[in-house]
């Protein structure tokens, strides 16, 4: 959807980013939670996501695997967003709860919970990385929290989000792929695409 935007409009908000120390991970981290190690066969950490799974692509979801969640933890979550959105805090691309302990990948694909079993409770879609043309690198992270309750069904706001990880993490851990939006291909942004 973002494409469609002149890339102009990506650098007059080129400094206008939610920030790195506002994304999930460091908002909550503190003394005494452990770490989980994160890494994907698609990106190296602080390397660039392939097209595939970003909106100018299929827009798959990147294979993850992860391990360190304790034997304490009852169910883990995973979340991914956009820390450089030109947005108040952070974009939220995804949020997977209750999914099992003894879980520890993701496939890649289309639809998240497909490749985490049954348990699983997708609280927000998976939305690929999409950011406006001109805008910059975007860094996108992909944390896992472990906690030691299963969260319910209808914790999708932001602020729920922080205080169940702040009061029941025992570990998490992050990984971050980037993404910029070439301007090389861009149309200028007419009546016509407005109304598309």
């Amino acid at each position: 959807m973002l494409e469609l935007l002149p890339p102009s409009f990506g650098r007059v908000l080129q400094d206008v980013r939610a920030g790195w120390d506002k994304i999930l991970f460091n908002c909550v981290t503190g003394p005494g939670v452990g770490a989980i190690q994160i890494s994907s066969l698609a990106f190296a950490d602080h390397a660039p996501l392939p097209r595939r799974y970003t909106a100018d692509g299929p827009g798959d979801f990147p294979p993850l695997s992860w391990f360190g969640v304790p034997a304490s933890a009852t169910s883990t979550l995973l979340i991914v967003e956009d820390a450089d959105s030109p947005t108040p805090q952070p974009l939220m691309l995804a949020a997977i709860g209750s999914i099992n302990p003894k879980v520890c990948a993701v496939d890649c694909g289309p639809i998240v919970c497909t490749t985490l079993g049954a348990q699983c409770r997708q609280l927000l879609k998976w939305a690929p990385p999409d950011p406006p043309p001109g805008h910059g690198v975007h860094r996108y992270a992909f944390q896992v929290f472990a906690l030691n309750v299963t969260l319910p069904p209808n914790t999708i706001r932001r602020d729920k989000i922080i205080r169940a990880i702040r009061e029941t993490s025992v570990a998490s851990g992050l990984v971050v792929g980037t993404y910029e939006r070439s301007t090389s291909v861009q149309e200028p942004l007419t009546p016509a695409l407005l109304n598309a």
